[in-house]
């Protein structure tokens, strides 16, 4: 049989700026793994070596992620060499609040190539992957949105008026 998860009344087995997390443990786990690639990212928690199990809150579950998500891969792990970094400026979207229905549309609409039965971490990744590579004007794209707001049109209307853009 497999874990069940945290017991009742268990808190965070984390440690964030050298206190103990006071929030209620999820059924997201901590790893070695979690830990080095965090520690790479120089965000400043740990396991608390008095805890008996690994199990962390959602608030930690969700910094985790984003901070591992934050950075873009070009073919290999390092952050360096000719491969563009994001800018601190640049807004992160954070997919994980998506539902999973919406990020395997979003793969099918955009063809994107993945092996079958996917979880939403792993849809996650790849969605986040190819949605970053898209470039976007600003310009062109603010002035067709405010053009839009100003003549009440929505994407179905544009279709019809073929003058825009």
């Amino acid at each position: 049989m497999s874990k069940a998860g945290p017991g009742p009344g268990q808190l965070c087995c984390l440690r964030e700026d050298g206190e103990r997390c006071g929030r209620a443990a999820g059924n997201a786990s901590f790893s070695k793994r979690i830990q080095k690639s965090i520690s790479q990212k120089k965000v400043k928690i740990e396991l608390d070596k008095s805890a008996r199990h690994l199990y962390i809150c959602d608030y930690h579950k969700n910094l985790i992620q984003s901070v591992r998500n934050r950075r873009k891969r070009k073919g290999s792990d390092d952050d360096g060499g000719d491969s563009p970094v994001q800018d601190i400026d640049t807004p992160e979207v954070d997919l994980y609040q998506l539902q999973v229905n919406t990020l395997r549309r979003y793969k099918r609409h955009f063809k994107l190539p993945t092996r079958p039965g996917l979880n939403k971490a792993q849809l996650v990744e790849i969605v986040g992957c190819h949605f970053r590579s898209i470039p976007v004007n600003e310009k062109d794209t603010l002035t067709y949105f405010i053009y839009s707001v100003k003549n009440d049109k929505n994407k179905s209307d544009l279709k019809v008026d073929s003058s825009v853009h």
